[in-house]
């Protein structure tokens, strides 16, 4: 979702970092998420959420105005996934205007676990 490109909400939406970005607190350093990469990580195993979800790559350096947009300014930690409009509330979700979303990595995989049809992540 880069600048201007619109994004329905009629199904779930998944935000993750780019990666290789580098943080000015660390110079000279690059990185990725982690949380994030597992994601990718589930996403390349179960292609078929590729067509089942809006699937959003941004940069890490904040603000990330395309999270404030969806979620609030308070709510920019990545990875999240944010719920499509007409979903029934979701357990554990927070919500902002209105939109349910999880922004904790085992949440995300639970929830794509649950919504979505994957195979559970073992404990």
């Amino acid at each position: 979702m880069g600048e201007g490109m619109v994004m329905t909400l009629d199904r779930d939406t998944l935000i993750l970092i780019k990666p290789d970005f580098l943080d000015p607190a660390f110079p000279d350093t690059h990185f990725y998420c982690w949380h994030c990469a597992l994601i990718e990580g589930v996403l390349v195993s179960f292609p078929a959420l590729q067509t089942r979800l809006n699937i959003v790559r941004i940069e890490w350096l904040k603000p990330r105005q395309q999270v404030i947009q969806l979620i609030g300014e308070e709510n920019q930690s990545l990875p999240v996934l944010i719920f499509a409009r007409d979903v029934p509330e979701q357990s554990g979700a927070r919500c902002f205007n209105g939109r349910q979303f999880v922004a904790d990595k085992d949440d995300i995989l639970q929830a794509l676990s649950s919504r979505h049809g994957i195979p559970a992540p073992h404990p």
